[in-house]
């Protein structure tokens, strides 16, 4: 058994080893894991403490799916609901459909009795309003909502360092089940309604038992246009390993233009992970398996830009 997640999936990595000790599924574990990084305040790109958009409200996405059956379920947009992963599993368990967004996913959130809760923490809300203030007056501020223009807005408040903020969690559990799991607050100041790869099956997020599974963080308007997660499935598929597979990935990303910071995380059917990054040496992810007492940070493969 074995549990990988992004760096700030530390905080949930225990409980999601845990789950899978007592019995527990792969997709127990994954959504135990991410709802504790969605519970984390302090963590400022996923749930409660996520980033706001262009006009001070947070948004949440979250994808998850089942390398078992290639069931899968995601949410985007979604308003006043701590636990987007969630509800994502609920859209895969109750739903025909796969993917519900803004009003539509609150809605099912409100019939399956999701948590509530106020999601634009005092840090992020100061966050956001000192950032419009740099780039507009107070008085523009204050009439930013109804600005007619508000996509101009958007080019002068982005900050591309914060574009990526996501958790991604992927186990494996004692019956070589795989499942694999995205939640993220998105691309600060993003203009409202934008998703990224976090709830797009293939790009941000994807899980086969019979070769493995991968999820993306950073810049999703890339990794979209690749179909990634998928790519990197595809690629353990056609026999590749798993490291080798991510970085073929990652070259298929960094041909297209314009760039942007992107990290893989993926497991292969046998339990062997590998993460890379394409931004900086030293960025790191957290594995767990069922004979550690507790998780490992372990370095990324950096992957420089094709020349």
């Amino acid at each position: 058994m074995i549990v990988i997640a992004s760096e700030n999936g530390r905080v949930g990595i225990a409980e999601a080893m845990r789950v899978l000790r007592c019995g527990g599924s792969a997709l127990d574990a994954v959504e135990i894991g991410i709802r504790l990084v969605e519970d984390n305040a302090e963590d400022e790109t996923v749930g409660v403490g996520g980033i706001p958009n262009l006009l001070g409200v947070v948004q949440l996405d979250a994808s998850i799916m089942d390398g078992r059956t290639r069931a899968c379920g995601a949410v985007g947009a979604v308003r006043g609901y701590v636990h987007p992963i969630s509800i994502a599993r609920q859209v895969m368990e109750e739903l025909p459909h796969v993917f519900l967004v803004g009003e539509g996913a609150e809605r099912f959130a409100a019939e399956i009795g999701a948590e509530r809760r106020q999601l634009l923490t005092d840090q992020a809300a100061d966050t956001w309003r000192r950032r419009m203030l740099e780039a507009m007056s107070a008085e523009e501020l204050a009439r930013l909502a109804e600005d007619p223009n508000l996509r101009r807005w958007v080019a002068v408040t982005m900050d591309p360092r914060l574009a990526g903020g996501t958790v991604n969690f992927i186990a494996q559990d004692a019956e070589g089940n795989i499942a694999c799991g995205v939640s993220t607050s998105g691309w600060a100041w993003k203009y409202p309604g934008r998703l990224g790869d976090s709830p797009v099956i293939g790009a941000g997020n994807y899980a086969d038992n019979r070769y493995g599974a991968a999820a993306c963080t950073g810049l999703g308007e890339m990794t979209i246009r690749a179909g990634t997660a998928h790519s990197v499935v595809l690629h353990m598929q056609m026999g590749l390993d798993v490291e080798e597979a991510c970085r073929r990935a990652m070259n298929d990303l960094q041909e297209l233009q314009p760039g942007g910071g992107v990290d893989i995380l993926a497991l292969d059917c046998h339990g062997q992970p590998a993460a890379v990054t394409n931004e900086e040496v030293g960025d790191t992810y957290v594995v767990m398996t069922d004979e550690m007492d507790s998780y490992e940070v372990r370095p990324r493969t950096l992957v420089p830009p094709l020349v």
